[in-house]
């Protein structure tokens, strides 16, 4: 049976529209689904030029350009040459072979008027871009409709295509025959990730085309809400008018997508007028100068409030009106602060994205602390069997937690460095593309640097961060390779602490309850002696305590992962961060090129399993550390706040359900590369010479014994060892799809 091979289409097909976005606001435009050139014979004849460049047959092109009949220069009677239909199939390699016998790179065909690489960008074949462009094909060529290949390439929504073109020198601002700019057309298509790359760039936000129209106005035709909020976020004129007098949020109710407008306005700051929603309480200027810093600092301070309150609500009352008062006091603390959350920057609309809950620990440590230096410390220094003792080894611990909270908090938990320009940045896409590496998996499209192994971008910090372990919203900082070890020291003096804090408390009420009276309601006569000696501080002690559940699963979970060489990240998802021994093969054969020169790269099933397979329907990868678990988020209530105090990961790392604990129980020949075992992998994190009270060289750490850095490693160290031309097995975990951070 013949092989199916893609058919050269319109480089507008698959979704993109055939004519510029309808001027009625009410219309979408027609999708043309159709190809140029109808099916394909089934039985070709052997001497089909055609057909020998769409499925890759060199010899077979060799042998018919020995005839004389046929060049590279052969077009049909549409304009359309052998190379466009090598560059439609991905043939990589048939494509390197035409251009260097002489083939038209540039030469306009079929009905759409598109060059070869159009051709290529409109099935996101990004390596057979790349070789297009290295050997002269112009991106700034319309087709028949007047767009270029960044338009193209917009229409599937292909980040690293995208990024590639741009990278070429592109204005990012071009426009099509209608006057429509790339970042119009992401907007219209509803493409977040893609508006926000072409904002980056410098794309403007107020560019219109021939009839008024903005890129707001584009996006609100689908009323995709990240689109619209992250032109607003970029200054776009929430009033601007079209030709015929029309404003976005005309735009919006007459294709009804007013909700999405809303959304978007209220996300960034804005009424559903599009006025700037101003406080009117006291104060309120300090936040108008800078809102992160503002919100930063109130989420940070406001929780002190909250738990001082309550605590003292609960121990100053009895229980009946305790408990009310104090859950009514709770509320409204809480609801101020969602009052709050109204006019925080977008990105901290939530209470988990802003150090709300670093100002809960924060608090209670700072309560802890003053408790056991104004009431604890008088009445227990003084025994003379040894507290004086336990109180200097509290001292210590506490003083040890309030540092390693700080360092964990401020340092840099190991940020990869960003390039130092455009040019830096096209250097570093080259490189992977000759590697055949240029994918999600080693180019980061938000910092647009060559992600090391083990590294992962965190949206909340914005940034990649080497050997990644976690972002943490107790210490409102990511867990990485320069403050592991000081969150890790942490952990351990807070747990100690705690439980140190317990029996000085212990010691406290053992001097105070003789003397305490017995009335009381509900309670025992013993417990209401306890309870009247002095309640705040037992609320106290059990408030801490109970920080120990998820502080105490927090530490398992650590002393497990560092024995082993792992991060969290790695232990919950899998991913031993090296590339598989098929990924080499897959990258090779997409292009067509054979592992063996014996071998011939001719089949559609190697065509399709290229770079632009990889990618999702709108071009996304999925499977990589950037990438989204399908729903994570939808857990529920108890689900969300399981993952924050790091209780799923607890569970499922003690019963062995964790991805790595999964592989391991299915095929225990897969090893993790940077397992040295379990005393060399212990040595490596402790023993670290990095000073643990100064500051480490950023990505410095230590590996099997020998200094590395996360920085700037690439490959991982098993299959450096193979290059090398070690016999050691390769093995590692496999990528799974992922969503949040940990």
């Amino acid at each position: 049976m013949p092989q199916q091979h893609d058919s050269p289409g319109s480089p507008r097909a698959n979704g993109a529209p055939t004519q510029p976005p309808s001027k009625s606001d009410t219309a979408t435009p027609k999708l043309n689904n159709e190809v140029e050139l109808g099916n394909l014979p089934n039985d070709p004849p052997q001497n089909d030029i055609m057909h020998m460049a769409r499925v890759g047959d060199i010899a077979g092109m060799e042998k018919l350009f020995a005839t004389g009949d046929y060049d590279a220069t052969y077009h049909d009677d549409e304009g359309i040459t052998p190379l466009h239909w090598a560059a439609i199939n991905n043939q990589y390699a048939m494509c390197k072979f035409l251009i260097e016998r002489g083939a038209p790179v540039n030469k306009k065909g079929g009905e759409s008027k598109a060059t070869p690489l159009q051709w290529a960008a409109q099935r996101c074949h990004y390596y057979t871009v790349h070789l297009l462009l290295q050997h002269g094909a112009d991106p700034l060529i319309t087709d028949g409709q007047g767009y270029n290949t960044l338009h193209i390439s917009t229409f599937n929504g292909n980040l690293l295509l995208i990024i590639l073109l741009l990278h070429q020198g592109i204005p990012v601002d071009v426009v099509d025959a209608y006057g429509h700019t790339s970042l119009m057309w992401a907007a219209y298509k509803g493409y977040p990730a893609c508006v926000d790359v072409f904002l980056r760039w410098g794309a403007s936000v107020h560019h219109t085309d021939e009839q008024g129209f903005t890129a707001l106005h584009w996006a609100l035709v689908k009323g995709n809400a990240g689109c619209i909020q992250k032109l607003i976020e970029y200054g776009a004129d929430r009033f601007a008018k079209t030709s015929t007098g029309k404003t976005p949020a005309i735009t919006a109710r007459e294709l009804n997508t007013v909700a999405a407008w809303h959304k978007a306005l209220f996300e960034c700051g804005y009424d559903e007028d599009g006025n700037p929603m101003v406080p009117s309480w006291p104060g309120a200027s300090y936040l108008l100068k800078d809102r992160r810093a503002f919100t930063t600092k109130f989420f940070f301070l406001w929780p002190f409030v909250l738990v001082w309150m309550v605590l003292v609500i609960f121990a100053g009352m009895p229980v009946y009106a305790g408990i009310p008062i104090g859950l009514i006091a709770a509320y409204t603390i809480i609801w101020v602060g969602q009052q709050m959350l109204a006019y925080a920057p977008p990105d901290m609309r939530q209470f988990e994205k802003t150090p709300w809950m670093t100002g809960i620990f924060a608090g209670s440590f700072t309560l802890v602390g003053l408790n056991w230096f104004f009431t604890l410390l008088p009445t227990t220094s003084s025994g003379e069997d040894g507290t004086w003792l336990w109180n200097f080894v509290f001292a210590t611990l506490f003083g040890s937690t309030a540092f390693f909270y700080v360092r964990s908090m401020v340092d840099d938990p190991g940020f990869v460095p960003k390039l130092n320009g455009i040019a830096e940045q096209k250097a570093v896409i080259d490189e992977l593309i000759s590697q055949w590496k240029y994918d999600e998996a080693n180019f980061c499209v938000h910092c647009m640097i060559r992600t090391p192994l083990r590294s992962k971008h965190c949206r909340r910090c914005q940034r990649c961060v080497a050997k990644h372990d976690h972002h943490c919203p107790w210490v409102y900082n990511c867990i990485g390779v320069n403050n592991h070890r000081h969150f890790f020291i942490y952990l351990i003096s807070l747990t100690l602490g705690v439980l140190c804090f317990d029996y000085l408390v212990y010691i406290y009420f053992s001097s105070v309850i003789p003397n305490a009276s017995e009335d009381c309601n509900l309670l025992s006569p013993f417990l209401c002696r306890i309870v009247n000696a002095d309640a705040y501080t037992l609320l106290l002690a059990i408030w801490a305590s109970i920080q120990l559940t998820w502080v105490s699963m927090l530490l398992f979970v650590q002393f497990i992962q560092v024995s082993r060489a792992m991060t969290t990240y790695e232990n919950m998802y899998g991913i031993g961060g090296h590339r598989s021994p098929t990924y080499f093969s897959s990258a090779f054969t997409s292009t067509g090129i054979p592992l063996d020169p014996s071998q011939q790269a001719s089949s559609s099933s190697e065509s399709e399993a290229g770079p632009s397979a990889l990618t999702g329907p709108h071009g996304h990868r999925h499977g990589h550390r950037h990438g989204h678990r399908h729903g994570h988020r939808h857990g529920g209530f108890l689900k969300h706040w399981s993952r924050l105090l790091g209780i799923d990961t607890f569970i499922e790392t003690a019963t062995g359900r964790s991805a790595a604990g999964s592989l391991r129980a299915k095929n225990k020949r897969r090893k993790n590369p940077y397992n040295r075992g379990c005393v060399q992998n212990c040595k490596d994190f402790w023993c670290d010479p990095a000073p643990i009270f100064g500051r480490r060289e950023n990505g410095a750490a230590v590996l099997g014994g020998e200094p590395v850095n996360y920085t700037e490693i690439y490959e991982a160290p098993v299959v450096t060892e193979v290059l090398r031309g070690r016999t050691r097995e390769r093995g590692g975990y496999e990528r799974v799809p992922v969503q949040e951070e940990v």
